[in-house]
Parts: structure tokens; C-alpha cells; sequence
């Protein structure tokens, strides 16, 4: 049977994690052998899974970062160590990327050994790290360097943060050197935002083809259970949402304060999940805050007890956490920042200026004096029309296979 390997920094855990834990069970249904090669945490798999580096390696590689910026430049005796793997054992027929970033990965030499190998090779780009010499996401600052030359960068002190020194010029040559393998690599953007930024950046002319991101929508489905509402004492109210984590500036955790501020307590409630033990004591009265869940069902159950859910994000490429919500019946409200608005219809919500808190208060008195049964079941059909991971990651197959075919005919012609 064909073999996948995909290679993400996290394994089952988080949006990306559970993307390729996603895919890989749907590979395994389609017959093939699914490995899922991580960096940092993980959770279960029905793939086999393989830790690349240890804690060690990790902090070390977050140090070469921090002063030399330097990411995805460390970790070189752990990829080593996991190309030998791949080599010798592993022997994969198709190599699936996600995020290399995430201190585990020595991406140069990743890529020199994909230069030496006839592997088919495709790129699911979860973010802008990829085309630039340091930052994941540049819309806070109007940054568009990275189009022709990153130097200067004005966010070291973003991820991946660095203390000082500005290696952004590097940066973005050395991935320009490493990155361009036109024969074989296929690219992902899982937006139709991120596709429009790929076509201005050096990775224009790589093959690509937009696949949304997908949930499982039978775990993220509407429930009447009420425990939820009950343990916080939310009877008679109507309950705004927002998940994030982490929860930090870009994902506008400050205007859930001004929210708070302009909504009757009596008549409203605002409830965070994914927020850190020192930020719920830091909350204002009034705010609800949660830590991440691990649970899907506590989550989903989260989902289905809010009456609107709040995605007040500056920077994002396409957000699970809308299809997860809208999944549940919840009807989104989200800043029209980069391709979180492709999962949002007039059927299920809103889409508003950044930063416009009063055209979200409007949005949420309309939404509440709608009532959500008006949204929920329009929300839960678009669900099952476009959220479906089943139906989603069946276009990663499809992908697998036409390479494979490309590779045969190919090699064929060698």
C-alpha cells in the first residue's frame, strides 16, 4: 500500500494537529500506510506517530531564534536524525508538509534532502511563514516587504520572537534558496486570502490549489445540554463566545473589554475559553474565562450553549474555530481579517470591519433579537455542506494520487 508521511510541529493537538490527524485517518480509509512525524505535543493518532528531537533540541533551537534570529535554522542533529529515519525505514510515497516552523524543524536541511529524492511533495501553508524572512503574519504592521525583500522587519518581537537582532534579510533568501522545487512540490493554501498573497510572493509560480480547511462535524454538532450554563449560572442570558489559544493581541482580546463595557451585564454575557490562569485573574468583572479544553465534547457543548460566537482575530488565515462554532448551530460574527470570512454567509452571521466595536454590538443585539434559532439550523446545513473533513480531505487524496501518477510517468520517461 502507498505511504504518507506528513510533518506538522504538533500531532492531534490544535488546529493544525487535528488537520493532519484529519487526513491521516482518511488516507488509512482510502488504504494507505498514514505516519505523522511532530515536533512538540501530541495526542492519540490512528497514524503512526514520530517525535522528532526532544525537549532539549527544542530549546535550543528557541534560543538560536531568540538571538540570532535564526527560525527553522536549528534542530540539525534532530532532522538529521529523522532524514536518516525517512531514508531507511520510513521509505514514504508522498511527503505531506504543514507547519516546519515551531522550533523542531532544520527546514534548510529538510530541503536538501527533498532536492535529492524523488518524493512527491505537498505544502499545506496554515500561515505567511513560509514566503518571508521572519514573521508568520504581517497585516498589523501594512508590512509588504516580503514581495520583493524582507530587511528591517518591524515585528521581531512577534512569533518567532527575537531579542534584537534582525536577520530578516537571510531569512527570506535562505527560504527563497531552500523552498523553490518546482518539479515536485504541490502547494496548499487553505484560503483563497493566502492563495492571493502566494501569487505576489516567490513561491508564485509552485503548483497550488486551494483546499479548505474541514472539522468532523458529527463530534462539533448542536446539543441541549445545559450543564454548561448551569455551572456558570448563564440561565436567561445571551452568552458571547469568543476561543483562541493563545489568547493575545492579534486575536483582540482588548475588545472583549470595550464589549464589555457597551453590553448590559443583566442581558449579556461574555464567556473566553483558551485564556491562561494569569489572564482570567486579569479579567474585568463580567467576563467569563476559561482555559483551553482538551475535550472536544466540553468544547462542543461550549459551542452549542453561546448564542453567538465572536471572532474578533487581526490576523488569521481560515479559523477552525468558525466551521467548529457554525458546526454547532452558533452563528459567527468575525473582522473581515485575511480568509476568516470565507467560512461566514449571510445565513450564518456576520462579517465587519477590524476593530469596529460598534458595528459588533449592533451585530450581536441583531443576532439576539433574531434569536438563534433563526441561525441555527441554516448554520448546522452549511456545516454539512461545506465543513465535512470527510468531503474536505478527500481533495488531499485526490492530490496524492495525481502526483503519484505524474511520478510514474515520469520516472517512465527517465
Amino acid at each position: 500500500m502507498p505511504k504518507l508521511l506528513q510533518i506538522n510541529s504538533t500531532c492531534n493537538v490544535g488546529s493544525t494537529g487535528k488537520i493532519a490527524e484529519g487526513i491521516g485517518r482518511l488516507a488509512i480509509e482510502a488504504g494507505w500506510d498514514s505516519i505523522i512525524a511532530y515536533g512538540r505535543s501530541y495526542s492519540p493518532s490512528k497514524s503512526q506517530i514520530i517525535k522528532i528531537g526532544s525537549s532539549i533540541s527544542v530549546y535550543n533551537h528557541i534560543l538560536v531564534s531568540r538571538i540570532f534570529d535564526k527560525h527553522g535554522l536549528g534542530s540539525i542533529g534532530a532532522t538529521e536524525r529523522f532524514i536518516k529515519l525517512i531514508d531507511t525505514k520510513l521509505k514514504p510515497d508522498i511527503i505531506h508538509l504543514h507547519n516546519i516552523h515551531g522550533y523542531y524543524l532544520n527546514y534548510s536541511i529538510l530541503f536538501q534532502y527533498l532536492r535529492s529524492r524523488n518524493i512527491p511533495i505537498v505544502w499545506t501553508m496554515h500561515d505567511c511563514w513560509p514566503f518571508t524572512g521572519h514573521c508568520a503574519y504581517f497585516d498589523r504592521v501594512s508590512c509588504c516587504k516580503w514581495e520583493i525583500m524582507c530587511e528591517n522587519c518591524p515585528q521581531l518581537l512577534a512569533y518567532p520572537r527575537s531579542w534584537g537582532r534582525d536577520n530578516s534579510k537571510y531569512n527570506f533568501l535562505s527560504k527563497k534558496s531552500s523552498f523553490l522545487l518546482h518539479d515536485r512540490m504541490f502547494v496548499v493554501p487553505v484560503s483563497y486570502w493566502l492563495d492571493s498573497l502566494l501569487k505576489k510572493s516567490f513561491l508564485k509560480n509552485i503548483p497550488r490549489r486551494v483546499i479548505h480547511n474541514g472539522i468532523d462535524i458529527k463530534l462539533f454538532s448542536p446539543n441541549s445540554d445545559l450543564s454548561f450554563i448551569e455551572k456558570y449560572n448563564l440561565q436567561g442570558k445571551n452568552i458571547i463566545l469568543g476561543v483562541a489559544s493563545p489568547w493575545s493581541e492579534r486575536k483582540g482580546l482588548g475588545d472583549f473589554f470595550k464589549l464589555r463595557e457597551l453590553l448590559p451585564v443583566h442581558q449579556y454575557a461574555i464567556v473566553l475559553v483558551g485564556l491562561s490562569p494569569s489572564q482570567i485573574r486579569d479579567l474585568p468583572q463580567g467576563i467569563v474565562g476559561i482555559q483551553r479544553t482538551s475535550s472536544i465534547k466540553e468544547l462542543a457543548n461550549i459551542y452549542s450553549s453561546a448564542s453567538v460566537f465572536v471572532n474578533t482575530t487581526y490576523e488569521e488565515n481560515y479559523p477552525t474555530v468558525n466551521l467548529e462554532a457554525i458546526s454547532c448551530g452558533t452563528p459567527v460574527i468575525t473582522y473581515n481579517t485575511g480568509g476568516s470570512p470565507e467560512s461566514v454567509t449571510s445565513h450564518t452571521g456576520f462579517v465587519i470591519k477590524q476593530g469596529d466595536i460598534k458595528a459588533l454590538v449592533n451585530a450581536i443585539k441583531y443576532i439576539s433579537q433574531k434569536g438563534k434559532l433563526f441561525y441555527s439550523l441554516k448554520c448546522r446545513s452549511y456545516a454539512e455542506a461545506n465543513f465535512d473533513q470527510s468531503k474536505c480531505f478527500e481533495q488531499y487524496i485526490d492530490l496524492y494520487n495525481e502526483l503519484l501518477i505524474i511520478q510514474k510517468k515520469y520516472t517512465l520517461r527517465v
